[in-house]
């Protein structure tokens, strides 16, 4: 479990495919910090770490995460917004995240507002995935609140703290990201398409 507060950021050194699978190696200012087999949130994608190696950390991606994730995407030099698992008992800043991205969505819109910004994106309303006004949402791994909530598009107010300490000021149209929507939001819609 997580909580949608970004930790840190990590850099791709390698990428190596095997078979179906792609390995990634990241360097990070917290790698010295990591063990094998720790849980760790790549842009909200929960991975595996399963070999350190000095300043390196390497990661395992199966074919299931690739297809429902932008991971498949990155490159060496991709800088990803990283989180690693909350502790029992520490204080929830963000909401309850899973590290299991429910759909990709597309940036369409990027807006300064004096000091601050919001962001639109846009997803396939295909897979019965909703957002609800002031509710929460993950945009590759960040908790965020909603706004301006569409049937299949929605926009988040990112403040400068935000904007400087994860990888949204690399953000443009066209951009994709990992969503995870709101447990809450997931439970109305699976009752909602029953209901149809």
């Amino acid at each position: 479990m997580f909580t949608g507060i970004i930790e840190t950021a990590a850099t791709i050194k390698r990428i190596e495919r095997e078979n179906e699978n792609i390995h990634f190696t990241f360097s990070s200012s917290i790698t010295h910090e990591l063990k094998i087999d720790q849980s760790l949130a790549h842009d909200g994608v929960c991975l595996t770490v399963v070999a350190i190696d000095a300043d390196t950390y390497t990661v395992t991606a199966i074919k299931e995460t690739l297809e429902k994730t932008n991971l498949r995407e990155w490159t060496e030099g991709t800088e990803v917004n990283l989180e690693r698992a909350m502790k029992l008992g520490d204080r929830l800043d963000g909401h309850i995240v899973q590290g299991h991205v429910d759909q990709t969505g597309v940036c369409t819109q990027v807006e300064e507002a004096g000091g601050s910004w919001y962001f639109t994106f846009e997803y396939d309303p295909a897979a019965h995935n909703i957002t609800i006004e002031k509710g929460s949402i993950t945009v590759n791994g960040t908790s965020l609140t909603v706004v301006n909530s569409k049937e299949n598009a929605f926009s988040v107010a990112i403040i400068p703290y935000t904007y400087e300490h994860t990888n949204f000021k690399h953000f443009k149209v066209g951009t994709t990201v990992n969503l995870e929507f709101d447990v809450v939001g997931k439970y109305v819609a699976r009752l909602h398409a029953l209901r149809k």
